[in-house]
């Protein structure tokens, strides 16, 4: 299955435009934002659990990246509310669930084998934010090829203000516009390497996910 996979093109997806699609575990649903591969797959998406679904025990040989949107997410007898962010290795394994439903948005399959530990951090919490370059950061990770992090920005401020080597955001509160078009919260974006692009928070200001740099895991199995 290839959907948004030609990665030397923008991608966007508004929430008016989200396909819904039932996984095979029940009572979990997904938007697929981009995927490349079948059901073991390289990945990115939103994911909607409702109260009391789970999927049983497994691995993630690529591994795991999960933002909590709403709801509360589990994992092996720990409860992660909105807010939590998660980066499970190459080669973890897990119980997901949520008793109470929860939507997360998940990336698949996206991580360099080098990687070895598990990531926990509350994006609530005053302490996981500082300044960084004039703006509100909470840093979520970072190597030599990507640094991922969420942002808070003042209104009309610019995302970008620089030629990027590829990156992808996800607007959680707020709106940013790009091109003249508004792009409302839940809205995703990927965009290739190149100039500065043009896009900058709405008229009261914005938070994103923002990853910057060479996406990885491109050649994941089907």
């Amino acid at each position: 299955m290839l959907i948004n996979a030609d990665f030397s093109r923008p991608a966007i997806v508004s929430p008016r435009h989200y396909q819904w699609v039932a996984s095979p575990q029940g009572g979990v649903e997904r938007v697929m934002l981009d995927r490349v591969g079948a059901e073991k797959a390289r990945a990115t998406s939103i994911v909607r659990y409702a109260p009391g679904s789970h999927f049983p025990l497994h691995r993630h040989p690529g591994g795991e990246e999960i933002l909590v949107l709403s709801g509360t997410f589990s994992e092996d007898g720990m409860h992660y509310p909105a807010g939590w962010y998660l980066r499970n290795p190459p080669g973890s394994s897990h119980r997901p669930s949520s008793p109470e439903g929860a939507v997360v948005f998940v990336k698949l399959q996206q991580m360099r084998p080098h990687e070895r530990r598990a990531v926990r951090i509350d994006t609530r919490a005053a302490s996981s934010w500082h300044g960084e370059a004039g703006r509100e950061a909470c840093p979520l990770f970072s190597d030599e090829a990507e640094q991922t992090s969420l942002r808070r920005l003042a209104p009309g401020e610019a995302v970008f203000t620089a030629p990027i080597d590829g990156a992808e955001l996800l607007v959680l509160a707020g709106h940013v516009v790009a091109d003249g078009a508004r792009y409302e919260r839940g809205s995703w974006m990927r965009l290739p390497a190149g100039p500065c692009p043009g896009i900058a928070a709405g008229t009261h200001g914005t938070t994103l996910y923002l990853k910057v740099g060479r996406p990885a895991g491109l050649l994941a199995e089907a």
